[in-house]
């Protein structure tokens, strides 16, 4: 099925034009986010607003071509389609909108699978965070990046122990040394915890996972690398919120903590050693001293 180039891009276009402003994110139940599940290609759709199906820039075929000789090669074996499943939204009218792996998507579909395996997950909408900010108890918040700051990919680093069984591998990632303790303290201090991803994160996913080490998060925004057309604004109208809800702002990173102030163009910049050993505590020094 459309095993030339020429004939997939045709096909691309074809389906971009069919669900382009079309496709409404739907509602997914938390048990159909947590299991992975094959889904038939008739129920997979492209996203229009992923590079991918952008004219401009489009499918990598030399990508989608080595996907092909792998599965061809393995078969029904499909060595990592399960470790690494396609990434989907569940959306309106019908099926699922892939969020990651459309290369993979597409060399399936060129070998002539009939089902490939997803997880469904749900991203962070407007409206979600209107709910967040509505529901946070603070005037005062800390964000943290959590691809750069809370989870730690390097085994040796420092990190949390990992949870017991069956949640550990319900929860893969694994967290940065003293990130439970700090989150904590700030709560007590009266701070609202925001955490952000670029990644295609399911925002309960997040929060039920810190809930595991007792931790309240106030915020979770994920898939912020996700192509949107209107991002320009969707961005905008969120600051404004933010803006409306928070007299101050502490932004922690790997190596420092910077404060700002809501109206004023001043922030403050506290450097961090970056030692993973003492970093949690030395965050908590620096805000045990601010006025």
């Amino acid at each position: 099925m459309y095993n030339s180039d020429t004939q997939f891009a045709e096909f691309l276009a074809g389906e971009v034009k069919k669900y382009e402003g079309v496709m409404v994110p739907k509602e997914a139940s938390i048990l159909e986010r947590m299991l992975i599940k094959n889904v038939r290609y008739t129920k997979l759709h492209p996203n229009p607003d992923d590079e991918f199906c952008f004219p401009s820039i489009g499918p990598n075929f030399g990508i989608i071509s080595n996907y092909e000789r792998t599965f061809r090669q393995y078969g029904t074996m499909r060595p990592n389609l399960y470790d690494e499943p396609l990434m989907v939204q569940k959306v309106r009218p019908n099926g699922y909108m892939i969020l990651n792996g459309h290369h993979r998507w597409a060399a399936g579909m060129r070998v002539g699978f009939n089902k490939m395996p997803v997880t469904i997950v749900k991203l962070t909408q407007e409206k979600d965070i209107e709910n967040m900010i509505r529901a946070s108890k603070h005037d005062k918040r800390v964000t943290l990046d959590l691809d750069e700051v809370v989870f730690v990919d390097d085994k040796n680093a420092p990190m949390e122990k990992v949870l017991h069984f069956p949640y550990n591998r319900m929860y893969k990632e694994r967290i940065r040394l003293g990130i439970p303790a700090l989150l904590h303290y700030l709560g007590k201090q009266g701070y609202d915890v925001w955490v952000y991803s670029s990644k295609y994160y399911s925002y309960d996913y997040i929060r039920a996972y810190f809930k595991k080490y007792y931790v309240k998060l106030d915020g979770v925004i994920t898939g912020t690398a996700r192509k949107v057309k209107d991002k320009d604004e969707e961005k905008k109208k969120t600051e404004q919120l933010f803006k409306a809800k928070y007299v101050e702002t502490i932004h922690v990173d790997n190596n420092s903590l910077v404060r700002s102030f809501r109206d004023s163009k001043e922030f403050e910049d506290y450097e961090l050693s970056g030692n993973p050993e003492s970093w949690s505590q030395e965050v908590m020094n620096v805000i045990k001293g601010l006025s």
